[in-house]
């Protein structure tokens, strides 16, 4: 799923094309994309865009007369610039979006979402009010001081890989970027908030702004004057999200990988849980006594 880092950046390369343009038609493919009704989406059509916001891993594209397209891209959901009129993919096209008028050449945003579950939602809304529902209340970390980050994250006690990926809790990180965060911190995924010492609090609020902000830095480089196309939550310079196996670039050791629902926390046993393994809800069921209490016990079985 997009998160902040790549949202950011989407964001800021749809202000370029979008602000001061007129969406002139919207042709849906797939009617799930649309989840409300009042008022219609053909009230979109013919309104200048005048911005384009990030609301947690949503984006608001902001039309003239205070109307309002909240979209989530979900896990799969992407979106491509394209030559005016350019046709919607057959299996995985969602809808365009025509857009003319202003300055450089008229263009049209396709929304496109891979996989067979279509989870990409738009909304629209009419009136900053109408705004509310979408808003989850999570911290926005770099606007935050530690102070704030500390009352976010002790606010309820869970693990800290559940309490970054929290909306209402932090806005804009997921699973991949947690996973980075937490490798940076030095801290386990599965270590309770209420457990945390100051120090490691100031290490963990100061890892997320380091990784959101390297991150965001990175995809701008990468994407450069052009527009993202390459949005991925699995890229080959993280430490240790989508890497299980893999050496940790820091210590060697191999990256280990917890599977659990439709996602995956991945982690360094050496720099993060003092060596130990975490217990895998399914292989170590599975294996119950012979599953290997360290690093160094899995290297031996596996030698």
């Amino acid at each position: 799923m997009p998160e902040l880092p790549d949202v950011t950046v989407y964001i800021e390369r749809l202000r370029e094309k979008l602000v001061g343009r007129t969406l002139q038609r919207v042709r849906l493919k797939s009617m799930f994309l649309l989840r409300s009704v009042d008022p219609p989406l053909s009230a979109a059509e013919g309104r200048a865009f005048v911005g384009v916001r990030r609301m947690g891993k949503r984006i608001v594209f902001e039309l003239e007369g205070d109307l309002f397209l909240v979209l989530h891209l979900m896990i799969a959901g992407r979106l491509r610039w394209r030559d005016a009129g350019a046709g919607i993919p057959g299996r995985i096209g969602l809808a365009a979006f025509d857009i003319t008028g202003g300055e450089g050449k008229d263009g049209t945003l396709l929304l496109t979402e891979a996989g067979s579950k279509k989870r990409a939602s738009l909304h629209v809304v009419s009136g900053e009010d109408a705004l509310a529902p979408f808003e989850r209340g999570g911290l926005e970390v770099m606007d935050a001081d530690v102070d704030a980050f500390t009352a976010a994250l002790t606010r309820e006690n869970h693990t800290l890989k559940r309490s970054l990926t929290d909306p209402r809790l932090f806005s804009g990180i997921g699973n991949a970027y947690s996973d980075e965060i937490l490798h940076r911190a030095r801290l386990s995924p599965f270590k309770q908030t209420a457990q945390l010492k100051p120090d490691e609090t100031a290490r963990l609020f100061a890892a997320v702004r380091d990784v959101l902000a390297e991150w965001t830095d990175r995809l701008r480089a990468e994407v450069g004057e052009g527009f993202p196309e390459k949005v991925t939550a699995f890229r080959k310079e993280m430490a240790v999200h989508g890497r299980y196996g893999e050496p940790c670039p820091d210590c060697e050791a191999p990256v280990q990988r917890i599977l659990y629902a439709e996602n995956e926390c991945n982690y360094c046993a050496r720099c993060q849980t003092g060596g130990k393994l975490l217990k895998d809800r399914v292989l170590s069921q599975l294996l119950k006594d012979d599953w290997p209490k360290t690093i160094e016990e899995l290297e031996e079985r596996k030698a």
